[in-house]
């Protein structure tokens, strides 16, 4: 059962249409999200470059860039140690291009997903030393790495922490006691007294904020900065940062460079992929591409995916995009398979009245654990912890909802865990297996959702009727793209809507077309591509079989929904045509 909740945000929406030249549905859109501000709405619609802030206001932003300058003068050997997820390889891509382009002496190591584990480890410290290693620089990791980065200074290494993780700390009271690494310098904009703007950035964008300090210096040319945003982009997408702000601007203007890019990898992972430049959206980054780049490092390793973006000919890019490829399409099966054991542990399991999931599949691969967590999320509404075996322990990867701030949950059971870190909405930890059952049961007990919280709930921007749409608001629409985390694609709503025809059309018969008219009489196609068994099913229950036949036969019948839609542009045998994709349904009784 869902809660349909319709905005009614107040404004002069008049003035606001008259001023920035913008219709009644955009106006109201913005409002719908917090955009009210004259610079606020400006620096929306047109999300230039120009408008990104000045990363010199960034916690010791000048002291890293400082020792970097003079290591790469000195010619010092500088090691980049990233992450195996999306973020972390953009991250390392970032710095190891901008750090060559600088003639630093440089490489880079990326820890394995299953050997190391997330982040900077003693292994690669030590390593470190051993091949005579002046600097480590870490990205996307290292804010919670106290005691690695304690034993780098110790083998007489200056260490540079670049991060966007939260910093951890310890509670006394109603007191928190933050517990920042000892490094030489520490980038993170979460740090609480670091007086950076816009706290949200990914690992990869704090690393980009260090390179256009660095390029300053050196007299690179600001193109070359601005070139890196395309992957940046990615990372900030598939890292599922909000879509605000420099996060904003980061991923519109990646996706146009991402068009005309020059990157032999980022080219062919889109050619492998079929990906059509002219719609390529956040999606792409998202739900195609990241998880490509994501592949490698869950079932083989991450810098497969750094050396895509690195590929120097066609002809290397071409066999990399090709393995990528058909690692995430092996990935897809093991998840489908992987997920179905879930759900059946859950719903047979004795679980359904938990308020926090914590499945443990000990067969899963451990690489999976998120995903499969965060489908067990949406699926449920609640949040969902999934562990997997792993050599040393229990490894598990949580994903949560708005209500549920999962890293300080998780912080209130730390003496049940061996390790743990993330984000309110996202998290890693280990344990003992013996610990399993008792976390479960911990969770549930501190737990403070309540029932109305677990309800999924859908909120409406603007009560549309059909006869509102034409191709012109569509193509307005695109203005409010990218559509991801934070600024979500806006949804619509039409009552009454009654069913002339239907059919069921697509490889897998998983899309069903319907002609629909609204009370004035306008007619429309409308597409559902959606669960379409369980979306005839519920209809069959609700108005009975023989009127479901009429609909596919295009008789007249009972059948009469209120749904939920965004509306797009159908071409096909050269014509276009406006048409609403469902995104929910409910049936209406008279």
């Amino acid at each position: 059962m869902e809660k349909w909740v319709l905005k009614n945000k107040k404004a002069d929406f008049t003035a606001m249409m008259k001023q920035y030249k913008i219709s009644e549905v955009i106006a109201r859109l913005l409002v719908n999200r917090n955009h009210e501000e004259a610079e606020d709405i400006k620096a929306f619609l047109h999300p230039d470059i120009g408008y990104l802030h000045n990363p010199l206001t960034m916690k010791d932003m000048v002291k890293a860039c400082d020792i970097l300058t003079d290591k790469i003068k000195q010619g010092k050997k500088i090691r980049i140690v990233g992450d195996y997820d999306v973020d972390g390889v953009a991250s390392t891509y970032v710095l190891y291009t901008a750090l060559n382009n600088c003639k630093a002496t440089v490489d880079y190591e990326i820890p394995d997903r299953v050997k190391d584990g997330y982040g900077i480890n003693m292994n690669i410290i030590e390593a470190a030393s051993l091949d005579g290693i002046d600097t480590i620089l870490t990205c996307d990791n290292g804010i919670s790495a106290k005691e690695q980065i304690e034993k780098a200074k110790e083998l007489g290494m200056t260490v540079i922490i670049t991060d966007h993780h939260d910093v951890p700390f310890m509670e006394e009271g109603d007191r928190k006691e933050y517990i920042i690494p000892k490094g030489d310098a520490v980038v993170n904009p979460k740090q609480h007294d670091c007086q950076y703007p816009f706290k949200c950035l990914c690992g990869a964008a704090v690393a980009f904020k260090l390179v256009q300090i660095l390029y300053d210096r050196f007299g690179i040319d600001k193109k070359e900065t601005d070139k890196l945003l395309e992957v940046v982009a990615i990372a900030t997408v598939c890292d599922v940062m909000d879509l605000v702000n420099e996060n904003r601007i980061i991923v519109k203007n990646g996706l146009e460079l991402l068009k005309k890019t020059n990157n032999f990898g980022l080219k062919a992972l889109m050619e492998k992929n079929n990906i059509n430049l002219i719609n390529l959206s956040a999606y792409h980054l998202g739900y195609i591409i990241g998880p490509c780049l994501n592949a490698s490092g869950r079932l083989d390793t991450a810098k497969k995916g750094l050396r895509l973006l690195l590929s120097e000919t066609k002809e290397e890019a071409d066999l990399l995009a090709g393995e990528l490829k058909q690692l995430n399409d092996t990935r897809k099966e093991m998840t489908a398979k992987s997920l179905e054991q879930a759900i059946k542990l859950v719903e047979d399991g004795g679980m359904e009245e938990d308020k926090v999931l914590v499945v443990y599949l000990k067969d899963c691969h451990e690489s999976l654990a998120g995903i499969i967590a965060g489908r067990l999320k949406e699926r449920y509404n609640k949040p969902a912890i999934v562990l997997t075996d792993s050599e040393a322990a229990i490894k598990g990867s949580c994903r949560s909802i708005e209500q549920y701030n999962i890293y300080e949950e998780l912080t209130k059971c730390k003496h049940l865990l061996l390790k743990y870190g993330g984000h309110p909405l996202a998290a890693g930890l280990s344990l003992a297996e013996t610990e399993v059952e008792r976390l479960r049961k911990t969770l549930n007990q501190n737990t403070l959702l309540t029932t109305e919280d677990l309800i999924p709930k859908i909120s409406i921007d603007i009560l549309l009727p059909l006869g509102y749409l034409n191709e012109e608001l569509v193509m307005e629409l695109e203005r409010m793209e990218p559509f991801g985390k934070g600024n979500l694609k806006p949804v619509f709503a039409e009552k009454n809507l009654r069913i002339r025809r239907a059919s069921i059309f697509g490889k897998n018969s998983n899309v069903l077309k319907l002609q629909v008219a609204n009370e004035y009489g306008r007619v429309m196609d409308a597409v559902y591509f959606g669960e379409v068994e369980v979306f005839l099913n519920n209809l069959r229950e609700g108005y009975g079989r023989e009127e479901i036949d009429k609909m596919f036969q295009n008789r007249d019948n009972a059948v009469k929904l209120s749904v939920t839609y965004y509306p797009s542009i159908n071409e096909y045998g050269g014509n276009r045509t406006v048409q609403i994709i469902i995104q929910n349904y409910q049936m209406i009784f008279q």
